[in-house]
């Protein structure tokens, strides 16, 4: 029983630790990352026009913050579950997901211009904030209660 509780505590800690990296993530986001968006989306987006951006540098910064966000999120993942089964199949499903996000992100840009800002903030938010932990946690939760 004593050593089931120290696991928690220690699991509880590390997760903690884990958690606040995110926030840090988050936090630095300006000096981190390239992502003109960060201010234009700040303010009144429905009427500016979209920034001048270089899409190479914007899909690099965009790449290293997902990523950044999905190591983090699979690190907290583990610790809560223990489950390499699990891991191998929400790495899988982040690949997907930023795949299928980025192409979307482009799309609405270059196609859309400035007439779906709405729909860009929405698909940068996904790629940008851990959203996916946020569902997944509760997913993989109820699969082990289901198991």
């Amino acid at each position: 029983m004593l050593k089931k509780m120290l696991q928690n505590k220690t699991t509880v800690f590390v997760v903690t630790v884990l958690v606040v990296f995110l926030a840090l993530v988050r936090m630095f986001e300006k000096q981190l990352f390239y992502d003109p968006f960060l201010v234009y989306f700040e303010g009144d987006y429905v009427k500016l026009p979209l920034p001048e951006f270089d899409g190479l540098q914007l899909f690099f910064g965009l790449f290293l913050r997902f990523l950044l966000n999905t190591i983090l999120s699979l690190m907290i993942l583990y610790f809560l579950f223990r489950d390499k089964e699990m891991i191998v199949f929400a790495s899988f499903l982040y690949v997907i997901l930023f795949v299928v996000l980025i192409v979307a992100f482009f799309c609405v840009l270059h196609f859309f211009k400035n007439q779906e800002n709405l729909l860009l903030f929405y698909v940068r938010r996904f790629l940008i904030q851990p959203l996916f932990l946020i569902l997944f946690i509760p997913a993989f939760y109820y699969q082990k209660l289901k198991n």
